[in-house]
């Protein structure tokens, strides 16, 4: 293990910096969720100036995982880190719990002696190991020997060379992971040729482009979503909406219950929950509840995404001060990825739903004054920081708040989903 001190000097040092982290799902072959890989602020030259790349990618390790937190950011999945050549060698890995964290090998590292030496030990000590965006070469020996999954750009990678890349990586433990799987043929191709693993936003979208039926239980969904958030509904029929649904009643004890909230006193009705939380916040849960109910037979990881994205914006909107768009802001992430929940055109889903027309606008036509917002998110979740800056500057929100906001989405979104 590095010496305490180090970790600590490490820590101090990181007091008072920005990071910027996202995290990319990984699933395996049942679309069930694995894990998540963090993806960093890169451009290390604007984000700490006057300091070496080594230094400061270990600043940013250290206090993602100790200001930031490993739970917090991984949800208890294990999770996925890229570690210099440098930062291998000083054996930083080993700061972190091995339970959760897989070493990522990049692929701009030499299998050098002590490089080999040091992964060979950190396996040895129970560290899994893996080789990113991966290339045969036949240098690389010794560290697939020691590697336990092995990484390989989906899109980057020609089918037609495909079978030859994977017969000198097939056997024993080692598990294959695609990288950027973006649609539901690219994870089916990939899971025929063996891949244990798959990285990337397929799960957001539609299994089916044609148009098909929406099923009638679905569509009460929707319009109970829809009638929830019309201004004049009342406190009463609210009310109603929850407590003639066992499952929605007890989900909202739960999370008005939740550590979230630090309650001394436990809410025990329905009644009392709402009041508690008021008119605006019962709307979003009801439509919240709705929304999961939609994504039932999806991977949890698009319901999730729909929340995050949901409270991720709302708080962009709150600290722009401003009531109403920040609760058309919530509505523009929740809904999202209806798309992909209903595997339909989103245009035809909006037909259905009477929602204000910004919103349509930016989730249909990608235009309207929403639309930056939109990017934003999708920027930020993705880990292109380029586009976060860009979206950040043209919707007025202060860039350095957003690492803040989402790390509060993900919690809330925790607390909401119970997990």
């Amino acid at each position: 293990m590095i010496p305490e001190t180090q970790a600590e000097h490490l820590n101090a040092e990181t007091e008072g910096m920005q990071v910027f982290v996202a995290r990319q799902p990984i699933f395996d072959g049942h679309k069930h969720l694995y894990g998540y890989e963090l993806l960093f602020r890169d451009g290390m030259t604007n984000a700490f100036p006057d300091i070496d790349g080594e230094t400061a990618t270990s600043r940013l390790l250290a206090n993602s995982f100790f200001s930031i937190g490993i739970d917090r950011l991984g949800s208890g999945k294990n999770i996925f880190i890229n570690f210099p050549q440098e930062l291998l060698l000083k054996r930083y890995p080993t700061l972190f719990p091995k339970d959760s964290l897989i070493v990522e090998i990049l692929e701009d590292v030499e299998p050098e002696a002590p490089v080999v030496n040091a992964c060979r030990e950190m396996g040895a000590e129970g560290y899994r190991i893996a080789l990113d965006d991966f290339l045969f070469r036949t240098e690389l020996q010794p560290l697939i020997d020691i590697a336990d999954i092995i990484k390989i750009d989906f899109r980057c990678t020609p089918l037609d060379e495909m079978g030859a890349l994977l017969e000198n990586v097939s056997g024993g433990s080692l598990k294959l992971l695609a990288e950027k799987i973006e649609t539901y043929e690219e994870f089916e191709t990939a899971r025929d040729l063996g891949f244990v693993y798959f990285q990337g936003y397929f799960f957001s979208k539609p299994e089916i482009v044609q148009s098909r039926d929406i099923a009638p239980s679905k569509i009460n969904l929707i319009q109970i979503m829809a009638e929830v958030n019309k201004p004049d509904v009342s406190f009463e029929e609210l009310e109603k909406l929850i407590t003639r649904d066992v499952s929605m009643s007890y989900k909202l004890l739960r999370y008005i219950n939740s550590a979230y909230f630090r309650r001394v006193q436990e809410i025990a009705s329905i009644r009392h929950a709402i009041v508690i939380l008021g008119m605006q916040e019962i709307q979003k849960f009801i439509s919240l509840m709705a929304a999961t109910e939609l994504a039932m037979d999806k991977p949890t990881e698009l319901i999730r995404t729909s929340i995050i994205r949901a409270r991720f914006l709302e708080l962009m909107g709150a600290s722009l001060g401003s009531a109403e768009t920040k609760s058309e802001l919530f509505l523009l992430g929740l809904f999202s990825l209806i798309d992909a929940m209903l595997d339909n055109r989103m245009d035809r889903i909006m037909k259905n739903l009477p929602l204000p027309a910004k919103i349509k606008a930016a989730l249909t036509e990608g235009r309207g004054e929403l639309t930056g917002f939109l990017h934003l998110v999708v920027g930020y979740e993705s880990g292109d920081w380029n586009a976060c800056s860009l979206w950040a500057s043209r919707t007025g929100i202060e860039e350095k708040k957003l690492p803040a906001l989402y790390l509060e989405a993900v919690q809330w979104t925790q607390a909401f989903l119970g997990k």
